[in-house]
């Protein structure tokens, strides 16, 4: 990265790890692609330490493999991985909406929802345009914030994690879809109103429709 002598070394690793991450989500580095450490080194002019403790970050995260004598692929996730995903998804966003519903909106709370909200209404307009990459990014910053409402770094990190995983896997097809708009969730609205009202029933009854909107997708690929 040019200009980035001054950051430190953790800065630069995970400023690397985030810019092959975002490669990754947008497709240019699509499942099974192969690198080096010295071919990332060199991509973005910096010395091979901090982009191997990079690779090994991503790695650790699910999203690449070390492939032995020869570097690190793009991970290849199947439907059966896909499915085991949606799995763990539903389990966390079952205590977190529970929690949430069972506590209620708070004053600070509601102040942090009209920012999960905003996320919400421009992960709409960009699944509704089809611009996929610029959906994943409202998206992932949409389950963050409204997961983080529940005060638990550990639980929101971990749902984040998962939902890489899960866009990692989708986005290959999703760009072969004619009209991937059309396979596109698009109920974050519905889901911060219901959130907002501490309405437990229609919480539960849109996630239940999200994942089962995902399985049903996976299972006609």
């Amino acid at each position: 990265m040019p200009g980035s002598g001054g950051v430190t070394r953790n800065t630069l690793r995970q400023q690397i790890a985030d810019a092959l991450r975002d490669e990754v989500l947008a497709g240019r580095l699509p499942p099974g692609t192969e690198f080096t450490v010295k071919q990332i080194a060199e991509q973005y002019e910096v010395s091979a330490t901090p982009v191997r403790e990079a690779l090994v970050d991503l790695s650790a995260q699910g999203l690449l493999e070390s492939v032995q004598h020869r570097g690190f692929r793009v991970r290849v996730y199947t439907v059966d991985d896909f499915r085991g995903m949606i799995e763990a998804r539903t389990l966390i966003l079952d205590g977190i909406f529970r929690r949430l519903v069972e506590r209620g909106v708070s004053p600070e709370a509601g102040e942090l929802l009209v920012s999960v909200r905003r996320r919400a209404e421009e992960a709409r307009r960009a699944t509704r345009s089809g611009s996929l990459e610029v959906l994943i990014g409202y998206d992932l910053r949409f389950w963050r914030e409204l997961s983080g409402l529940v005060g638990n770094t550990y639980i929101s990190e971990f749902l984040h994690r998962i939902r890489v995983q899960c866009w990692v896997f989708s986005v290959p097809h999703l760009q072969l879809a004619r009209e991937p708009r059309d396979v596109l969730w698009d109920g974050h609205n519905e889901l911060v109103d219901a959130v907002t009202r501490a309405d437990a029933d229609e919480v539960r009854r849109i996630v239940r429709a999200y994942n089962q909107h995902g399985l049903d997708w996976a299972a006609g690929l």
